[in-house]
């Protein structure tokens, strides 16, 4: 089953399915991230994701990436920059990753760039966890 399909099924069993052709922009909580999907293919996720539901957080991030992977942007650039993460975040974000690397299997262009604080070895080692699993080469970049 394709990771499109999925992000489809994981918006329309909640009976809300709209077209998010629109930039994304989400200003960041203390326990939610600042997000920024724009349309023409630039992509960022940053802050803190520690939300107590994060399927009522990142369902709007599935419904957006669902109508985006219809007619992706030549060049996709996810820029991931969060300090910290839950486990639920951390399933959401594996969702987000896997449509657009699927999307690049597609033929279009996909950048995956993965920032991490200086010695902050577990949110580097997440990103190499997501690197190995989709078998897909990401730029890791240590602020």
């Amino acid at each position: 089953m394709n990771t499109i399909y999925c992000i489809f099924k994981l918006c329309s069993r909640k009976g809300k399915f709209h077209n998010f052709m629109n930039n994304l922009l989400i200003e960041s909580t203390k326990k939610t991230p600042e997000v920024s999907f724009n349309t023409d293919g630039r992509l960022k996720i940053s802050g803190r994701s520690i939300p107590e539901d994060p399927t009522v957080f990142y369902d709007q991030l599935f419904e957006w990436m669902y109508f985006y992977c219809q007619e992706p942007s030549d060049v996709t650039t996810l820029d991931i920059e969060l300090e910290y993460f839950n486990s639920g975040s951390s399933k959401a974000i594996l969702h987000i990753l896997r449509a657009l690397v699927d999307i690049s299997k597609k033929g279009k262009r996909l950048s995956v760039n993965w920032y991490y604080e200086e010695g902050d070895d577990d949110i580097m080692e997440r990103g190499e966890y997501y690197e190995s699993i989709l078998d897909y080469k990401f730029n890791f970049f240590e602020t």
